[in-house]
């Protein structure tokens, strides 16, 4: 009887496996077919197929997940210009002024983002691209405090991930 089963079991087994990875390539598909509506194409791919998320989501799905990973990335430059804020020189407010004020609007960004995955989630859409417009402004904001400030340069390529 064990005999008669093992082929079943396998042909069984072979069709789930079968699926995962038909599902898993037209998932491939929906990542690149969406991503091809960016600025970004290259950048996209690579940020959602790094997620394992992506793999099973759905278009709004890769959307929350896209939207996670500008949460990450906003909070690790508040993170690390806060730092900074604090390492810079007492007696030279400034610069210490500057980089608080834009630690603040990427905390900002953040926020935006953590709200715009609750417009998702509540397929509030027009909340939802507010929310994205917003977090996208807030570097602007800080790129022109900067500008404000006489003597100090914008640190762009440590802001925004650039190497």
């Amino acid at each position: 009887m064990a005999k008669a089963t093992s082929p079943i079991f396998l042909l069984l087994l072979l069709v789930i496996l079968s699926s995962t990875l038909l599902s898993v390539k037209s998932n491939t598909t929906t990542i690149e077919t969406t991503c091809k509506t960016t600025n970004y194409y290259r950048l996209c791919v690579s940020a959602l197929k790094s997620d394992p998320r992506s793999l099973t989501a759905d278009t709004k799905g890769l959307a929350t997940v896209m939207v996670g990973l500008g949460m990450k990335s906003a909070t690790a430059t508040a993170t690390y210009i806060a730092g900074n804020h604090t390492a810079a020189a007492a007696n030279d407010t400034i610069p210490k002024k500057v980089l608080k004020d834009c630690s603040d609007k990427y905390a900002l960004a953040a926020d935006s983002l953590r709200l715009t995955v609750q417009d998702l989630d509540d397929e509030a859409y027009d909340y939802a691209y507010m929310h994205v417009l917003a977090a996208q402004d807030y570097p602007n904001v800080c790129r022109n405090i900067f500008r404000r400030a006489k003597g100090l340069v914008y640190p762009i390529r440590r802001f925004a991930g650039v190497k």
